[in-house]
């Protein structure tokens, strides 16, 4: 491990006014996502949309790393180049999802822990030898009546530990994603409360694991209501409770933070996170690794259409440039006003 190399590419992944494009969704994911724009989901149109993401000119202002699926790592442009080599010589860093999905935790009902430990020291090696330079596990925690357990918490936070620290022993940055759902009607207030204890836990484990702070990223939830709480929050209470939440329990030697947008639209993602870093300075870099959050406007543009592929790529780019604004605390809503005049 080396730790100077490591805090070089966590703090490359966070540089000012650039975030992470995650784009690792699983095939099952990227299927809905296709399907809901009339595309068949072929390996062909996943690596053609994804393509599009990636070649479009001048994104690398915004976009400072790509998180790549098992699939997309292994494709190549249309001429033939690795989508790693391209994305590298664009001077973008190459990513890779490594866990296997989250499935129901036995003999606690309503939970889930995610696997993916077993075999994941050799399948990292296999990565770096790809062109990866860092690599994401996603922990579902959901609330809800008696739930979640500590014990899933726990369990959760052990397995995000043991792939950061195998993720390390590769040289690899690990972005660390304990996710708290946004499903169901609890309050702002619950899910501050479960994110705290998450948190907590999730770095308590980080240190026993001889994890190094300085080398790794935090992909966290932002603190919301649920999506079906009768009480929904300004984007103000939003970003005060998140930022409460994490000067609490975030160490200062973390470089970053990348949220995740948790199936926030992308104005209202873009918000958040402008709301956030309006209330800096921060110990930490608050920046963004939003999926459907930067595709959605570029996937409705494309429709699996080659003549559709320069609007595509115009949308995408300025969700992008309105990202990296928010980013500095810089978004304005006059910028989404420009952006349905374009």
């Amino acid at each position: 491990m080396d730790r100077k190399e490591l805090e070089a590419v966590a703090r490359t992944l966070v540089a000012p006014g650039r975030g992470i494009l995650a784009a690792d969704e699983s095939t099952g994911t990227i299927k809905e996502r296709l399907d809901a724009v009339g595309v068949e989901s072929t390996e062909g149109s996943r690596r053609a949309y994804r393509e599009i993401l990636f070649t479009t000119p001048g994104v690398e202002e915004y976009i400072s790393g790509v998180i790549l699926y098992d699939e997309t790592i292994r494709q190549t442009t249309e001429e033939g180049m690795p989508f790693p080599e391209y994305l590298t010589r664009k001077g973008i860093l190459p990513g890779i999802k490594v866990d296997k999905g989250a499935v129901p935790l036995a003999l606690f009902p309503g939970e889930k822990i995610t696997e993916g430990l077993d075999g994941l020291r050799g399948r990292l090696a296999e990565y770096v030898k790809l062109g990866a330079r860092f690599t994401k596990w996603r922990a579902v925690i959901i609330i809800g009546d008696g739930i979640p357990t500590l014990f899933s918490i726990q369990a959760n936070a052990h397995a995000l530990a043991r792939f950061a620290a195998l993720s390390q022993e590769a040289n690899l940055v690990p972005i660390v994603e304990p996710e708290v759902l946004m499903t169901g009607s609890h309050s702002l207030e619950r899910c501050a409360d479960v994110t705290l204890t998450t948190l907590k836990h999730v770095f308590s484990e980080l240190l026993e694991h001889r994890v190094a702070l300085e080398g790794m990223l935090l992909k966290p939830n932002m603190v919301v209501p649920g999506e079906k709480s009768p009480v929904q929050a300004s984007v103000e209470e939003v970003a005060e409770a998140t930022i409460r939440v994490l000067r609490l329990v975030v160490p200062p030697a973390v470089p970053g933070i990348v949220f995740l947008s948790g199936g926030q639209g992308p104005e209202l993602a873009t918000q958040h996170l402008n709301a956030m870093n309006a209330l800096g300075p921060h110990p930490w870099q608050l920046s963004f690794s939003y999926g459907r959050a930067l595709q959605e406007e570029a996937l409705k543009a494309w429709k699996g259409e080659p003549a559709n592929t320069e609007a595509s790529q115009q949308a995408f780019l300025r969700r992008s440039s309105m990202a990296g604004a928010a980013r500095l605390g810089r978004y304005t809503g006059e910028m989404e006003q420009t952006q349905e005049k374009t």
